[in-house]
């Protein structure tokens, strides 16, 4: 008697399937068992392929009285109201968190151009309907707060669309996260919210296939860290003004340093430039030469 194969597939039906054509068997002559469901991972990352074990019914045996049905996958679950996630029993800690997401997202994070930072105008883009406007932000809030709920935290996404501001040249959409105990979302000087927002641009990205505008705040933090840095610029500028000597500010990433070039682009007295590299790249503040 021949021995069991193992076959794979996206999922139970398909492996059957496949192995079905490779033994030239039909399902009334086959023996079938089902080593694994396979799982679909997280947005396809980390997915496994469903194995079963197939043999030949021996000729002897008798016909089974009933068919063997190969029960459906379970239904994914369905989308809860207002984007409200649920948070499992078990609390994940902030440092695990933070650096999950910060090593899983930096190796894709794109190198930071000069001329992005000191806020020269992006390419223009085709503006979106408002029936586009409203998929777009009902997808990247499903998609946020899935991620969110993965990573074990409860939250509210609020999408909402803004025009073009300080630190955005399009029209964008904001995703605002709610909910109790988020700090770890936002990670030491954002860096764990920004990694979040390129992991969410990412996704919607490879759904469409065209690069949409799209920031992730928590709680608002984005606005009060902005409104930080402006003051920092402005109080740095007045100190540089009066030594006539150059200060540079702490490490920051592009975003932040772009910041305090926007805020300080037509002060009287100071100039700004960029230097380091990686991580340590910061924003110098230096004497503007009187003509």
């Amino acid at each position: 008697m021949a021995e069991p194969q193992i076959f794979t597939g996206k999922n139970v039906e398909e492996a059957i399937a496949e192995g079905l054509r490779v033994l030239g068997l039909n399902l009334a002559e086959a023996e079938i068992e089902i080593i694994s469901r396979g799982s679909r991972g997280i947005f396809g990352l980390g997915s496994e392929p469903a194995q079963v074990r197939i043999k030949p019914r021996r000729m002897n045996a008798a016909p089974p009285l009933e068919t063997t049905v190969i029960p459906a996958p379970p239904p994914a679950e369905e989308a809860k109201p207002d984007n409200l996630v649920h948070q499992p029993a078990a609390k994940l800690d902030a440092s695990p968190v933070s650096q999950s997401i910060d090593t899983s997202v930096a190796a894709f994070l794109p190198d930071e151009a000069e001329e992005e930072e000191k806020g020269e105008p992006a390419e223009a883009t085709e503006l979106p309907t408002a029936e586009e406007e409203e998929q777009l932000a009902q997808l990247a809030s499903e998609l946020l707060g899935n991620v969110v709920r993965l990573m074990g935290f409860e939250a509210r996404v609020v999408a909402e669309w803004h025009e073009p501001d300080a630190d955005n040249d399009q029209r964008y959409l904001l995703l605002n996260l709610h909910g109790k105990d988020l700090a770890p979302l936002i990670g030491r000087r954002g860096e764990t919210l920004n990694n979040l927002q390129y992991l969410v641009r990412l996704m919607v990205n490879q759904r469409l296939h065209r690069w949409k505008n799209i920031v992730v705040d928590v709680e608002g933090y984005r606005r009060r860290r902005m409104e930080h840095l402006a003051q920092l610029a402005l109080r740095s500028a007045q100190q540089v003004a009066q030594t006539g000597r150059a200060l540079a500010l702490e490490p920051m990433p592009a975003s932040e340093r772009r910041i305090i070039h926007l805020t300080l682009r037509d002060h009287p007295d100071v100039i700004t430039e960029s230097s380091g590299e990686g991580e340590r790249r910061k924003v110098q503040i230096l004497p503007r030469k009187q003509a």
